[in-house]
């Protein structure tokens, strides 16, 4: 009796560690699955990142000339935001792409209106006055072009994008940059 006993609480036993092994393949399975869909992404979502981050770096030099030759408080506060909120995109991304092993881009200079950036450089320092004010006028009107490129680039990563990060960012774009555009149609109707 005692050897049956034995032999039955070990097989219970065996039985108790099958059962929990088989639960720990599953959750480890499960989890696996589960970060390779959250990890998933597709060729729309390195095109994203790839093509926002170069526009990103546009809409930065172009805030940094604001920050500098702007008149308008509103334009100046408006310029900050766009940094603040711009600058840790690019560093999420550039993190997306080295994960998956993609290329960084490094220069804005493909970047369709860098050439208006450019004779936005070229304006003199304007401290007062109709100059200033149309160095105002120019950048809101860039920048408003700017910002719908930004809009149309993520709209398609919502619509073909996979990485669920990445149209979460693209959500992120269109809410911030339509209000944002909205702004600055204002501003440059008070001019």
């Amino acid at each position: 009796m005692r050897t049956t006993r034995t032999i039955l609480v070990a097989m219970t036993a065996t039985a108790a560690l099958s059962l929990l092994t088989a639960c720990g393949d599953t959750e480890n399975t499960g989890s696996t699955g589960a970060k390779t869909e959250t990890e998933a992404y597709n060729a729309q979502d390195v095109t994203f990142a790839q093509g926002m981050i170069p526009h990103h770096k546009g809409a930065l030099e172009m805030a940094e000339e604001a920050a500098d030759k702007a008149s308008s408080a509103e334009v100046k506060s408006l310029a900050a935001r766009i940094e603040k909120a711009q600058t840790p995109e690019i560093e999420t991304m550039t993190g997306w792409l080295k994960t998956w092993g993609k290329d960084v881009p490094t220069t804005t200079e493909s970047m369709p209106g860098m050439e208006a950036m450019e004779s936005m450089e070229a304006m003199p320092e304007m401290n007062h006055g109709s100059a200033a004010d149309d160095f105002d006028k120019a950048f809101l009107t860039m920048m408003i072009e700017h910002h719908k490129g930004a809009v149309t680039m993520a709209t398609t990563e919502k619509v073909k994008g996979e990485y669920g990060p990445a149209t979460s960012m693209a959500d992120d774009v269109i809410r911030t940059q339509n209000a944002e555009i909205t702004e600055m149609q204002g501003l440059l109707g008070k001019n």
